[in-house]
């Protein structure tokens, strides 16, 4: 189990686990018939072998290939369901419109009226002369499937990704470099240190700086009873409320529980009247957040907080902006009656301090400063706390003036992380153009259109680029001066060219799993053949039922959009395979879209943007795959049963993580002229594409165009420690590689540099 559990983490690395030591390999040895049936096995799915993996594998037991097999089955989805709801939807069927409607009539008033035609195992009456029924594998008017298919098409894909070995010093590594990430951890990270932490133990030596992680690691110890080593990792009450949130909830951020119902109720609701459960889905969320404690999980945390190294009004101060939920914590938590125990004094002097209000809070303090004007309070009271300094940079500037606010930032910017540095270099051009538009993407799912800080009319064009220039200034020196401290015998450098086609990972976090990759949002990916088939996966394991997933496309003209939906099965350069709006028992099913460049090219199409939607009540179903397949050489659609995935044509896909908050998903962006696409992950409220903003996903395009990249951070590191670019990885002394870029974590090292 451990090994598969391994096995899964090592795939999105481009690797395999093996529990080998590299220094037994025989590197001389030849492949026994057992690994080349594997490595068959692999091809199909679209791998292929490292030299050392390849010699490491004649040392495993076929029984170790047969799991390993299984278990890249599993993960490329070669088991599921693959059958739409239309056989060869390559060529369409002719539904219209008057097909739909004629059968509404029909099954209104039933064959009594004189309606002729087949009942299908659903219920529904299809009149004759309406829709093709040997062409589909359900019913054509409600979208529920009678057949399956228990095949997919397999090595047809014209580019194979290389495999290599991963060893257990390997994973420890992975392990330590994901605890020790200075950026928040998004969706696939998180699941992999779940997964490593479930086999290894974390490392006393690891220093984890973001708390988002810490939660992780906590639950971890607090699954095995390690209690003390928990609240070890817990420093302030902040803390302790987060891992309490995070226990119930399942968010590693503390989302105030009227938002999480608030929330809830905006996901259930339904075009359609009869079928809206917000006000149901709401009163649900409302009972499940109540608390409920018992004497173990009360203990442990009075004993957290007992623990703490803050004085009682520190912690009654850092308490106070989650005042209400401190509140009902507090009571659920009996921390009143912990507090009279001997042994829990400092408790008792927070809670005493804590219900007095018997403090003053630091933002109190600024907000006073701010209302009077006071910019030297103000500013003098914002360096004291740098983090937050920075995320009200811009604003203060606009409010007080950029000189006298820069003057006072750049003394606590080497005390910054470097991400937040690196966030406002990111952010600075479009913050302070008031025609561009800008995005907000709240912790709860989707992103919002803000309008630009009234206050940027006061100024001019060119004094608002002079704001700019001074702030790209303050962010390039502090961070040359980062990578100048770091100590380094090495004189060259080697940056792989797509590095520069990376933007760094910060602010724009995913919350999908990638099971067989880890890019980084922004990553472009090259169009091999003439055709994009985007593909969506849900339902396996669950009973039949009304779940209806739409997958849709948008394509941009320079003066109008069109379709390719459920409502609009074929388009200009699109053809849709079908909407299927119930699924068979346990199996799940699938809808594909296909795209074909050269028809797109001609009509003038500059984009297209993929999108998948919860058309039924709820957020996006939980374990739904979703992403697309290209090839050189054409791929093939099934005339039997649709069928047409092939895990070898695989080119990116993610799947929907547990706990959701979603109900639209815009995954990717076609440029069709480039022949790119855009992995990009924009979540929005909607039941259906109709409600997407094509200016949101215009404005994210150019937002993370616009974002420092990977091989731009480095060249800046490469400039400060006097490195010498190389155009060969071999010969250089530091080499950053495309697959060094798959671990995310690994590219965050080079945000870690602080200066002491």
């Amino acid at each position: 189990m451990e090994k598969m559990t391994l096995t899964k983490v090592a795939l999105r690395y481009r690797a395999l686990y093996l529990p080998v030591n590299p220094q037994d390999i025989d590197l001389t040895s030849e492949a026994t018939a057992p690994v080349m049936a594997f490595v068959r096995r692999l091809k199909e799915n679209g791998f292929c072998l490292s030299e050392p993996l390849l010699h490491a594998l004649n040392a495993v037991t076929p029984d170790t290939l047969a799991d390993i097999t299984s278990c890249i089955k599993e993960v490329m989805g070669v088991d599921l369901n693959w059958a739409p709801l239309v056989k060869g939807w390559d060529t369409p069927t002719g539904e219209t419109l008057a097909d739909h409607l004629i059968t509404l009539v029909a099954n209104i008033f039933g064959e009594e009226a004189g309606f002729k035609g087949e009942r299908l195992p659903c219920g529904h009456l299809i009149p004759e002369g309406t829709f093709p029924l040997e062409r589909y594998n359900g019913c054509p008017f409600c979208g529920t499937p009678f057949h399956t298919a228990n095949y997919v098409y397999q090595g047809q894909g014209s580019k194979l990704k290389e495999l290599r070995l991963f060893t257990d010093e390997d994973m420890r590594q992975t392990l330590l470099s994901l605890l020790e990430s200075t950026t928040p951890l998004d969706g696939t990270q998180k699941d992999s240190l779940s997964k490593l932490l479930s086999v290894y133990d974390a490392p006393k030596d690891a220093v984890i700086s973001m708390k988002e992680t810490t939660m992780l690691v906590v639950k971890n110890l607090v699954n095995k009873d390690k209690d003390e080593e928990a609240g070890m990792l817990l420093k302030t009450p902040v803390d302790v409320l987060r891992y309490l949130w995070y226990e119930k909830t399942g968010y590693v951020q503390i989302i105030e529980p009227k938002t999480l119902i608030a929330h809830a109720g905006k996901l259930n609701r339904h075009l359609w009247a009869p079928a809206d459960q917000s006000v149901e889905a709401a009163a649900w969320m409302k009972e499940n957040l109540k608390l409920k404690y018992d004497r173990r999980a009360c203990l442990r945390v009075a004993q957290w907080l007992n623990a703490t190294s803050m004085t009682a009004h520190q912690a009654a101060e850092s308490m106070n902006p989650k005042r209400g939920m401190w509140v009902r914590m507090i009571r659920a938590l009996r921390l009143g009656e912990y507090a009279r125990r001997k042994g829990f004094e400092h408790l008792a002097e927070i809670l005493d301090v804590f219900y007095k209000q018997d403090y003053s809070t630091w933002q109190g303090r600024v907000d006073k400063a701010r209302a009077e004007n006071d910019a030297d309070s103000m500013l003098q009271l914002l360096q004291e706390r740098p983090g937050l300094f920075a995320r009200c940079l811009f604003a203060t500037m606009l409010r007080f003036g950029s000189e006298k606010t820069l003057a006072a930032f750049e003394k606590v910017a080497d005390k910054l992380p470097a991400r937040l540095l690196l966030s406002l270099g990111n952010a600075a051009e479009n913050y302070f153009d008031p025609n561009q538009t800008r995005l907000a993407r709240p912790i709860i799912g989707g992103t919002h259109q803000i309008e630009s800080h009234r206050l940027l009319k006061l100024y001019n064009e060119e004094e608002r680029q002079a704001m700019v220039s001074a702030i790209m200034d303050i962010y390039q020196e502090s961070m040359k001066r980062r990578f100048a401290a770091i100590p380094t015998s090495h004189q060259t450098m080697y940056i792989d060219p797509s590095l520069f086609q990376i933007p760094v990972s910060v602010g724009d976090r995913s919350t999908t799993v990638q099971d067989t990759s880890c890019a980084l949002m922004g990553t472009r990916f090259s169009v091999e053949g003439d055709a994009v088939r985007l593909f969506l996966q849900w339902g396996k394991g669950l009973h039949a039922q009304h779940l209806d997933m739409d997958l849709s496309c948008r394509i941009i003209y320079p003066k109008r959009n069109e379709d390719c939906a459920y409502y609009h099965l074929t388009s200009v350069g699109a053809k849709h395979s079908g909407d299927i709006q119930s699924i068979p028992e346990m199996t799940g099913t699938a809808e594909y879209i296909e795209l074909t460049l050269p028809e797109l090219e001609a009509a003038g199409a500059q984009y297209a943007v993929f999108t998948c939607n919860a058309y039924s009540t709820g957020a996006l179903s939980p374990n739904l795959v979703v992403g697309w397949m290209n090839s050189a050489y054409p791929m093939k659609v099934s005339e039997t049963d649709g069928v047409a995935y092939d895990p070898s044509c695989v080119q990116h896909s993610v799947r929907i993580s547990e706990g959701n908050l979603s109900k639209g998903l815009v995954f990717g962006v076609l440029d069709v002229a480039k022949r790119e696409i855009i992995w990009l992950e924009m979540p929005y409220s909607a039941q259906t594409m109709r409600s997407l903003s094509t200016t949101s996903v215009k404005a994210l395009l150019k937002r993370l165009e616009e974002k420092l990249s990977i091989g731009d951070l480095l060249k800046m590191k490469a400039e400060a420690q006097s490195l010498t670019l190389v155009s060969t990885a071999g010969e250089a002394d530091e080499s950053y590689t495309y697959e060094w870029a798959l671990n995310p974590a690994e590219v965050s090292r080079l945000l870690a540099s602080e200066i002491h």
